[in-house]
C-alpha cells in the first residue's frame, strides 16, 4: 500500500490551477470543467465495465482510451501563433 504523508504545492488556493502546459487558469474556467466532466465519464464507464459483459467491456475500455485522449488534449490548450 503506498503511504502518502503530506503533500504540498506551496502555491495556496487562489482559485487557480495548472493546465498541461503550466499555464494558470481559474479553476472555474470552461475547459478546467470540460475535462473534468470528461473525468467523470471516464470513471462511470469504469464502474460499468465491472458489471457487463466481456463484450461490451472490450467496447468501453476504447471508449475509456478515447476519453483518456481527450482529456489530455483538454489540459494543453493550443499554442498561440
Amino acid at each position: 500500500m503506498v503511504k502518502l504523508d503530506k503533500i504540498y504545492t506551496r502555491g495556496g488556493d487562489t482559485g487557480l490551477t495548472s493546465l498541461g502546459n503550466g499555464d494558470r487558469v481559474k479553476k472555474d474556467s470552461l475547459r478546467v470543467k470540460s475535462y473534468g466532466e470528461v473525468d467523470e465519464i471516464n470513471a462511470i464507464i469504469g464502474v460499468v465495465t465491472c458489471y457487463c459483459s466481456d463484450n461490451l467491456k472490450k467496447n468501453l475500455r476504447h471508449i475509456q482510451n478515447e476519453l483518456f485522449d481527450i482529456g489530455a488534449i483538454l489540459c494543453v490548450p493550443e499554442k498561440k501563433k
